[in-house]
């Protein structure tokens, strides 16, 4: 069975608060970011694959993402597509990052959790308050059971990626120590999304 890389001691040093501050704000700020990415690429995939026309995607750092396909042949399918591939697809990037033993897998971990619990809550919400996607599928099959197993199904899983993952961001027993390189990196990331999205 393989096993996450440990925490790299040569590169984690007392004293490291800002970096652990820096560690878990760029990681979450690039979580939401590249949730709406992946999202928005399985509804490009599902309008693809069934035989729809994609005639733009909003992605921009200060709005809620969006995808508009007309035609739309299918679009039960197409919007199906976005929750699930944004589910499926980051846990497949974490399993391949652990399976090569690559020291920011936890990193991965962490946004295959954040993406499995904001698409669960996004579609499961859709039982009480259909919006987005969630009142789309609903147009298309009125049976509101689909939307609240996804989220039961989804969401406790998230959950269970994040748990134990705390020490990598310099919660508990960490005591503020974190890799700073990945910090740093996740900051480059964030800003690196944000700056395409500006521009394009």
């Amino acid at each position: 069975m393989t096993t996450e890389p440990e925490i790299d001691a040569r590169i984690t040093q007392p004293g490291g608060r800002p970096f652990q501050i820096l560690l878990i704000a760029s990681t979450l700020a690039a979580s939401w970011l590249g949730m709406q990415i992946v999202h928005e690429a399985g509804h490009v995939l599902g309008a693809w694959a069934t035989g729809g026309t994609v005639l733009g995607v909003e992605l921009k750092p200060w709005s809620i993402s969006r995808t508009d396909v007309s035609p739309n042949p299918h679009p039960l399918i197409e919007r199906w597509s976005g929750p699930l591939v944004g589910g499926v697809a980051p846990c497949a990037a974490w399993l391949l990052a652990v399976a090569a033993r690559i020291r920011w897998a936890y990193l991965l971990r962490f946004f295959a959790g954040f993406c499995l619990v904001a698409n669960g809550a996004y579609i499961g919400a859709g039982v009480v308050a259909p919006v987005g996607d969630a009142a789309d599928i609903l147009r298309e099959m009125p049976a509101k059971w689909p939307l609240a197993a996804f989220g039961v199904v989804t969401i406790p899983l998230g959950f269970l990626l994040w748990n134990g993952q705390g020490p990598h961001f310099g919660l508990g027993t960490a005591d503020g120590q974190v890799n700073r390189r990945h910090a740093v990196a996740c900051l480059c990331v964030v800003t690196g999304i944000v700056l395409s999205e500006v521009a394009f």
